[in-house]
């Protein structure tokens, strides 16, 4: 019987997990992601993973990929945050996203703005419309008033804990980390002001993102802070990116609204300049 009390059962115990398949992990490569989307070949998916609840990841995506988060369950809430590449100084404002397109609600053609009024990406299909622009993630402090813990080690990781990790692996700090996005968990302005919870749209509904400018990508799914039950829900996310290509000046989403279009223009400008595009 192997034990891993010695460095050679220690080696030998990690050697074995080699092949291990569990239900949450990535796919390296991800081209052998055992069910890729029918329209997209095998070789040109660049990432393949599934998140486990109060699990987080990150990855650097180049302009004109695709990326599709999908609630495999129906209680994914997959919280977004974007970095430009290249300057990640620039970042993901979710109150420019949200002010300057006049809509405080996330969707398709709806463009998520960075800090200097540039597209990091576009929504380009959402089939479930339950999601949130206006709350950001959990904290430490509320998980642990909430249920017991918040650490990311614990039974119910916040989401701010899990971004400062995934920030971490990225050379970020807990200062680059600004107010993020939520995929999944719908929030709605009542008449008088306050927020309605309005929870997951069901299992397998997606969500789609064009990547507009070469962006670090950080998930932590983790569940909603407003989200009234009184237990820790969150169930997997998948996610997939593969090759695309970014928006050009007769995509829908360039001209959805003038706001929009102005930020596209920034972005052409900025890339053009570097000799992006």
């Amino acid at each position: 019987m192997s034990t891993t009390a010695t460095t050679y059962g220690a080696r030998d115990h990690a050697r074995a997990q080699a092949g291990t398949v569990v239900d949450t992990m990535p796919s390296i490569p991800a081209s052998t992601w055992p069910s890729p989307p029918p329209e997209v070949a095998p070789e040109a998916l660049t990432w393949a993973e599934t998140v486990a609840g109060g699990g987080y990841t990150h990855k650097v995506l180049a302009r004109g990929t695709r990326l599709r988060l999908t609630d495999v369950d129906g209680d994914a809430c997959a919280h977004l945050l974007l970095f430009n590449a290249e300057a990640p100084w620039e970042r993901l404002n979710v109150a420019d996203t949200v002010k300057v397109q006049w809509n405080a609600y996330l969707g398709e053609s709806v463009a998520l703005l960075s800090d200097q009024g540039r597209v990091l990406a576009t929504v380009v299909a959402d089939s479930g419309g339950r999601h949130d622009a206006l709350c950001g993630t959990s904290t430490v402090d509320g998980n642990t008033a909430r249920y017991g813990s918040g650490a990311p080690e614990g039974p119910s990781p916040a989401g701010l804990a899990l971004f400062t990790l995934a920030a971490a692996k990225n050379g970020l700090g807990p200062r680059d980390l600004p107010p993020s996005l939520s995929f999944f968990q719908g929030v709605r302005v009542q008449p008088e002001g306050g927020l309605e919870f309005t929870g997951s749209a069901g299992a397998g509904k997606a969500v789609d993102l064009r990547i507009e400018l070469p962006v670090i990508v950080l998930l932590a799914n983790v569940a909603h802070p407003v989200d009234p039950r009184p237990d820790y829900t969150v169930t997997k996310l998948e996610v997939l990116a593969w090759r695309d290509r970014p928006s050009t000046p007769d995509s829908p989403e360039w001209t959805y609204t003038p706001e929009a279009q102005r930020a596209f223009e920034n972005t052409a400008d900025y890339l053009t300049a570097r000799g992006i595009a």
